[in-house]
């Protein structure tokens, strides 16, 4: 007796299905099958990288200025329409930036002290409010001060150096903090130079290019890579700030409903954490957390400056936005969090805010250039994903 055995096909999931199919439909994406060109190209990157990590002074103020430039590019273009002098009009745009941040900067510099100032003396209150964390903080305390012990009695030889006072680790603080200053300004004014020269050269850069090209569809290539470039990186700069703005806005004015002190601090915090997708957000959480605990009372109010800055950011940041840019930029949102990881590491918050920005021009660039086609295939995400 014969018992047949039904074939059985193999089933794909309908979402790798569907990526098939679209995948076919679009032009052919050649993989490189050379391997020196895979080791040769993998030997660039890492040689950019190394450089980028040691040469940060230098290079990250001029990535940092031409993202500027792509921002400010609508209003310079509507100066040059309005036929004013390109000197002139960046030297308009350098001021206006500048009166801009520094008008911030001293306007929220008192606040943002006396906050430094409150948070030692409040850390017992926020401690003896969260009782949650205050068995797991002593278990460490007491795990910290057994090691101490061990590794002092192990260590016979060398005495153990006398605690210092107070007032030297507030020292060490001060120095920190005045050293970081000088480090801000001087890579401030290193990108405020380079931008107003950016803005001055114009397309000087994008002329040279494309003159050196060797062929008509080189030339063509570049333009629309510069073109693309400018046009979406620029839209998305320009979005996500107004969305930004508005973001601070509302967190300024549902502190003061609160009754929490210098609002417009808040604000400005919301406005600035909200450039850094995902990891700004939760960083915007545990600050808000802090300052209800530290500063409002009853209890339960004091979870209501957290609870008011992430729904305003779930309604930013997951409605309004994407919708805004979904369809111009798409990115893989575990590639989005690992870019951030990485230069975040690579050249601090600076690194963080432009790591998005840089991602999506890498992307535009790969899919303009055919041997890159499929690295930018690799970057893009699902359209319901997430829109940086």
């Amino acid at each position: 007796m014969n018992s047949s055995v039904p074939e059985t096909k193999p089933t794909v999931e309908p979402e790798v299905s569907k990526a098939l199919d679209s995948a076919a439909e679009d032009a052919e994406m050649p993989l490189p099958s050379d391997p020196k060109t895979v080791f040769l190209g993998g030997l660039f990157l890492l040689a950019v990288l190394a450089a980028s990590f040691v040469a940060r002074e230098v290079i990250l103020p001029v990535v940092l200025a031409f993202i500027l430039k792509l921002l400010l590019q609508p209003v310079m273009r509507l100066l040059s329409r309005l036929r004013v002098p390109r000197v002139l009009a960046s030297l308009l745009m350098i001021l206006a930036l500048f009166g801009i941040i520094a008008g911030l900067g001293s306007a929220l510099s008192g606040p943002a002290a006396n906050w430094a100032k409150r948070l030692p003396e409040g850390l017992p209150r926020l401690q003896e409010r969260v009782k949650v964390i205050s068995g797991p903080l002593d278990s460490l305390k007491g795990m910290l001060a057994h090691a101490r012990g061990m590794v002092g009695a192990g260590d016979e030889g060398h005495p153990a150096q006398p605690a210092q006072p107070a007032s030297a680790g507030t020292a060490d603080i001060q120095s920190a903090i005045l050293s970081g200053v000088q480090t801000f300004t001087s890579e401030f004014l290193t990108t405020f130079l380079v931008l107003f020269f950016l803005l001055n050269s114009g397309d000087t850069f994008l002329r040279r290019l494309v003159e050196v090209m060797p062929r008509f569809k080189d030339k063509r290539q570049v333009i629309d890579i510069s073109q693309q470039v400018e046009s979406d990186v620029s839209s998305y700069l320009v979005t996500i700030t107004v969305m930004n703005a508005a973001v601070g806005v509302a967190t300024g004015l549902a502190m003061w409903a609160l009754g929490l002190p210098d609002a417009a601090l808040w604000g400005a915090v919301a406005f600035l954490l909200n450039y850094v997708p995902i990891l700004g957000p939760l960083v915007g959480v545990v600050t808000f957390l802090g300052v209800g605990m530290l500063s409002l009372d009853p209890l339960w109010k004091a979870f209501m400056p957290m609870i008011l800055y992430g729904a305003i950011h779930v309604i930013e940041g997951e409605t309004i936005t994407p919708m805004l840019l979904a369809r111009r930029f798409t990115l893989n949102p575990v590639l989005v969090i690992i870019s951030l990881l990485f230069w975040d590491w690579m050249w601090g918050v600076p690194g963080a805010i432009l790591a998005v920005p840089m991602l999506a021009i890498t992307k535009i660039v790969c899919d303009r250039i055919r041997p890159l086609a499929a690295f930018g295939h690799f970057l893009e995400g699902e359209e319901h994903g997430i829109s940086p």
